[in-house]
């Protein structure tokens, strides 16, 4: 492995990323990418997107979470990526290959280091309202598949503490690989308030296909109706849903550097 790896940091509402040329990836990617993420003596972020060629996309990315696992996709990643290859190409179209398939991202408007874009996250798969038993409560919820798990819970507030049994949730017997979940406080039809907890980072100031699953599932149990603007602690991102999920987000470039390892 080379000793000095070059990364360029981005954020999205928050929910950050570190991007990095997959030639640079060591045989031990776990270790590594708990390194690099670290917020104290790393870079700091919460996964690395891996970058590489692609056939039929223009790159491929592997997301790699701050704990070391692999997870088939994050929006706000994807979104990160494009974001950096518009800064590099001056591309206005960008498509991602990821493991939950070819995402699209289309800029919409570009100030500086800041991109918004328009995503083509796909079409969700919903499943009926469940309940799933805890140690101290039993929680009732609404799985939702984006190319990755998701477990909405609809909430009348945000309790303290919620995310002690949304970790219970996240790493439940039900869920074999784990889940992300989602906190849902709806406001009216066309606004919800998220708080989010995902699989392999813990608590996240923002999540795309978090994002997505919550206006998701929203729409599908009749609590809220399409366009659905989704307020999350790091900003707010706009879901439209007829067939496909369409989320418009920003992302921004903070900086480039050096890992020394």
């Amino acid at each position: 492995m080379k000793k000095n790896v070059p990364f360029v940091k981005a954020t999205a509402c928050g929910n950050d990323f570190l991007v990095i040329d997959a030639q640079y990836a060591p045989d031990d990617i776990a270790t590594f990418a708990r390194a690099i993420c670290d917020r104290n003596n790393g870079v700091g972020a919460d996964g690395v997107e891996w970058i590489s060629r692609a056939e039929g996309a223009d790159i491929r990315a592997r997301l790699v979470n701050a704990d070391g696992s692999d997870a088939e996709i994050s929006g706000n990643g994807t979104r990160c990526v494009a974001a950096y290859l518009v800064s590099q190409t001056g591309r206005q179209t960008i498509t991602v290959a990821t493991d939950a398939g070819i995402k699209t991202c289309d800029l919409t408007r570009r100030e500086g280091p800041i991109f918004d874009f328009k995503t083509d996250m796909g079409m969700p798969h919903v499943g009926e309202e469940r309940v799933l038993h805890l140690n101290e409560n039993d929680v009732r919820g609404v799985t939702v598949s984006m190319g990755n798990p998701h477990f909405v819970i609809f909430v009348n507030d945000f309790e303290p503490g919620w995310q002690a049994y949304a970790l219970e949730v996240a790493v439940h017997d039900e869920f074999p690989q784990g889940t992300n979940v989602e906190l849902v406080r709806v406001r009216d039809k066309h606004e919800i308030e998220i708080r989010i907890f995902e699989r392999g980072v813990g608590e996240t100031q923002s999540s795309g296909t978090g994002t997505s699953a919550a206006a998701v599932a929203s729409i599908a149990t009749g609590r809220a109706q399409s366009p659905v603007q989704v307020h999350a602690p790091g900003g707010v991102q706009t879901i439209q849903w007829e067939q496909s999920v369409v989320l418009y987000g920003p992302a921004r470039l903070i900086c480039r550097g050096e890992f020394f390892v």
